[in-house]
């Protein structure tokens, strides 16, 4: 039997899942090595504010770290940086690293979250050689963006998405023309109601965006090793000085398909966070966990996910038993607007508004019977606190008591028992 202090637990990926289950490991009580490998050369980061505030030049590059590299001395983890795992060898419980070197490991967490997904059209591959065609997800891709964005610059953004959308909102702030090119007949379509969508897309169109829906890519212009312009399939030709492409995130799971993993949309997680093998866990945007809420599988690209589903596998990988069953919930910041969701609207029937969204402070609720399926809210932190509760534990209420605006969402919620 192998000694706990001689054990070796491997994480691989240094993102927030990562680096949250490296501390969260030693903090649950494992006593031996603990390794935390990425591929980037930072230790482990905040990306919610790339596209938003770091984006937009209000925050510096020292805030982004999500703990300094004391921590880390302190809770004795071994950050090791440029480093890239080409195969887990699961028989010998090795990991084979690019660079042809082998780490031996007793526990394995994979946590390689996502990439961005391409841009699909004939010149995608040339584009992608240019320097002003940009995709987002690294503090790397973000410096690149930042150092080209300049008062009077023509920006083209391809995505409507929360990603899209809060890089307009940076962008347009710092004097660039920007235009939105969104595929479908509304923004953030896949994510919330059309009363949000319309919300939305006034707020920006107000702020000076060209919002543009409805409106397939068909080809980038290339001109030298520039970008020159997006053509789109209506026959229109867009000229832009950068392109930034945000539409959607595909999971890395190569690395656990070629090691025989169950992997489908993700790889597949218990409710421990563990795979197919007994010795690999697995956390954050990469995974495919089963959702008691939902009563189904999901795969979540989300920062409290990520964090909540590592805390999980490193109780589960220091043998203390725990169960991943938390409500989803996200946000985006764009302008003076800081929009918190929780819970999934699929299915919902009814949408219930509480507050003007004319105030900039109302929220949204997807209802399914008398339960709250899903809640929206814009600038209101304590109508968020109590749409959680009422999301995760099935709280029967009416239309006419979440539209009462008079009364705090807080009434609604039972007292718990003493």
């Amino acid at each position: 039997m192998t000694d706990a202090a001689s054990s070796t637990a491997i994480i691989i990926g240094a993102g927030h899942a990562g680096g949250e289950l490296a501390i969260a490991l030693r903090n649950e009580g494992w006593e031996g090595r603990i390794l935390l490998l990425g591929e980037e050369a930072h230790l482990p980061y905040h990306r919610p504010p790339l596209s938003k505030a770091y984006l937009a030049g209000s925050v510096e590059k020292s805030s982004l770290s999500i703990r300094p590299q004391m921590a880390y001395d302190k809770a004795n983890v071994e950050f090791i940086g440029s480093v890239r795992v080409s195969r887990i060898d699961r028989a010998n419980q090795r990991l084979e690293l690019a660079d042809g070197s082998q780490l031996a490991y007793d526990k394995l967490a994979i946590a390689t979250g996502g990439r961005p997904r391409p841009l699909s059209v004939p010149n995608a591959a040339v584009a992608e050689r240019c320097a002003n065609l940009h995709y987002l997800r690294t503090l790397d891709d973000v410096e690149q963006i930042r150092a080209q964005l300049a008062p009077g610059k023509r920006l083209a953004i391809v995505g409507g998405g929360y990603i899209g959308l809060e890089v307009a909102a940076s962008a347009i702030a710092q004097g660039l023309q920007v235009t939105v090119l969104e595929a479908l007949p509304r923004v953030l379509q896949r994510v919330t109601a059309a009363e949000l969508s319309a919300y939305y897309e006034r707020k920006h169109r107000e702020a000076g965006v060209d919002i543009r829906t409805g409106v397939q890519v068909a080809d980038l212009e290339v001109t030298g090793d520039t970008v020159t312009a997006v053509l789109c399939a209506d026959g229109s030709r867009l000229a832009a000085d950068l392109v930034v492409v945000g539409i959607g995130l595909l999971a890395n799971t190569e690395l656990a398909a070629e090691a025989g993993l169950q992997v489908d949309n993700g790889i597949l997680v218990d409710e421990h966070a563990q795979t197919s093998d007994p010795h690999i866990y697995a956390a954050g945007d990469c995974t495919n966990h089963p959702n008691a809420l939902l009563g189904r599988r999901l795969r979540l690209e989300s920062v409290p996910n990520a964090l909540e589903q590592s805390r999980v596998a490193a109780a589960n990988m220091a043998g203390k038993a725990k169960t991943y069953a938390s409500v989803p919930w996200f946000w985006s910041d764009q302008y003076e607007l800081k929009l918190k969701m929780v819970g999934l609207a699929e299915g919902f029937e009814r949408l219930v508004l509480r507050g003007d969204p004319a105030t900039d402070s109302f929220s949204a609720f997807y209802l399914k019977g008398d339960k709250v399926l899903a809640a929206d809210t814009v600038n209101r932190p304590q109508d968020f606190i109590a749409a959680k509760r009422l999301v995760a534990e099935g709280i029967a209420v009416t239309d006419a008591q979440l539209a009462d605006d008079s009364r705090p969402l807080k009434e609604l919620l039972p007292v718990p028992a003493a």
